[in-house]
């Protein structure tokens, strides 16, 4: 009989963890299912597993399988040998799986009622191959059980602790070493680059020209604050959409979704971001924690449900960027006037608009018929493009009106130089819009302007008219 390789799933032959990609996947589509996943388990893991299997949706052709190891066993089959996928997957995923690569003789995963893993395994694999007869390909500890049993044992990305034990308990042992967690990884899951948004939570302490230190000390506390907490709600965001981002052409290289960071690691991270977030927060008062338990809550209702809900996206999304600058005010005790609030809801309903635009532009040179995880359809282009455009020019209205409001002349020794601002957000804004219908825009329109070297004019140039109207 010709020897037969054994082959492990989860960060073995996939650089990632069917359990918890089927748990994020059934989390996406549904709010309750953390609280059924309970249920399940009390019936056993691999209970858990069969109904995660059977309400998760995951398109196992872009998973994020380690080529190195397919490699490894296709030069085992061509060499004549057998090979068989046995994973503590449940049997629907995993046969899914093994449809897919066309790698296997044979395919074996649990059954709803035992857990392939760990002794079961072991004992699954005597009887069916017998006591040494096999060769196993594993990558944890858990793994040491089956590998004293096996004929050769070969370790994927094992530490050298367990490299050592595995040496031990195995006659035969091959290490492979395919791919390790990066440090800039972990960087870029955190997402600093969209921490200029926090940045808002300066506005009412700019626009009351409130610039004493402790005000500032105040403020730059909230922003350290929404950066921890922003940043967990994009690692719950990214866990959430991995088969979202794994059909889109740049967002498939997130570290989640192309196996670079193993999942666990962005569960521990959003936990720990968030737990040193709203410690911080506390110390800066009731209201701005209230803001602060608000704005999760909002934003995590918007990666669940409200992102898939046409109109109904852009609007909360406007929300998201007003609840920094309302955040701002509650951290330092500024009162808002209706003019602040009043721009940012139009203005940040446009730059809402501009992103779901620019997808859509995307999806239509991709040919998709909608754009991946969203509400909107192609056809809906023309509607929302009129909401980016008529949103703005709402915004620029307003200034206009406050220009010549009462309570611009209080802090302003010449307001008619805020003209010239209106005149390059006017400008500006309608740049934007354009760029975005040619396909030019990022995804984020913020993340583009900070590197758009004509918004970044366009910032300055605005700066110093209304410094020109305050100072001169």
């Amino acid at each position: 009989m010709r020897e037969i390789l054994v082959v492990d799933l989860d960060q073995t032959l996939l650089k990632s963890d069917m359990l918890l990609e089927s748990f994020w996947s059934a989390f996406s589509r549904d709010w309750r299912s953390p609280f059924r996943s309970m249920l399940a388990l009390s019936q056993g893991k691999a209970a858990l597993k069969r109904y995660l299997a059977d309400v998760a949706q995951i398109d196992v052709t872009l998973l994020p399988y380690d080529d190195e190891v397919i490699a490894y066993i296709e030069a085992w089959r061509a060499s004549g040998g057998r090979t068989a996928l046995v994973t503590a997957t449940d049997d629907k995923i995993a046969q899914s799986i093994g449809h897919h690569l066309k790698l296997f003789d044979e395919v074996y995963g649990s059954n709803g009622s035992e857990n392939l893993k760990g002794p079961n395994k072991s004992r699954f694999l005597i009887e069916s191959y017998g006591e040494k007869q096999f060769s196993y390909m594993g990558d944890s500890q858990v793994d040491l059980d089956v590998w004293k049993h096996a004929k050769r044992a070969i370790t994927v990305n094992l530490p050298d602790a367990v490299k050592a034990r595995a040496s031990s308990v195995a006659d035969e042992v091959e290490h492979l070493a395919t791919h390790t967690p990066q440090p800039t990884a972990y960087f870029k899951v955190i997402r600093p680059h969209q921490w200029l948004k926090n940045a808002l939570i300066f506005l009412p302490m700019l626009a009351a020209h409130q610039l004493d230190g402790l005000t500032f000390m105040v403020s730059l506390l909230a922003f350290v604050v929404f950066c921890l907490i922003a940043s967990s709600v994009y690692i719950v965001n990214d866990l959430l959409d991995l088969d979202a981002d794994r059909a889109h052409p740049r967002k498939r290289q997130r570290p989640f979704a192309a196996g670079s960071l193993p999942i666990a690691s962005g569960m521990w991270m959003a936990a720990g971001l968030l737990g040193a977030g709203v410690v911080i927060g506390a110390l800066l008062g009731p209201a701005f924690l209230g803001v602060l338990v608000g704005y999760y809550i909002l934003t995590t209702g918007y990666s669940l449900y409200l992102k898939r809900r046409i109109i109904v996206d852009i609007c909360v999304l406007a929300g998201l960027y007003t609840a920094r600058i309302v955040a701002g005010g509650a951290a330092t005790g500024i009162p808002l006037s209706v003019w602040l609030l009043a721009f940012s809801i139009f203005f940040f309903l446009s730059l809402a608009a501009v992103k779901r635009q620019a997808e859509l532009v995307d999806s239509a040179r991709r040919g998709q018929l909608k754009a991946t995880g969203r509400g909107y359809h192609i056809e809906d282009l023309p509607i929302v493009s009129m909401i980016s455009i008529s949103a703005g020019y709402v915004a620029v209205l307003v200034m206009a009106l406050y220009v010549n409001s009462p309570a611009v002349a209080e802090l302003y020794n010449h307001p008619e130089a805020l003209w010239g601002a209106c005149a390059i957000l006017l400008y500006w804004i309608t740049r934007t819009v354009l760029l975005a219908h040619r396909g030019a825009m990022h995804d984020d329109p913020l993340v583009y302007a900070a590197k758009d070297r004509i918004s970044q004019a366009c910032f300055l140039g605005s700066l110093a008219f209304v410094v020109a109207g305050a100072v001169l």
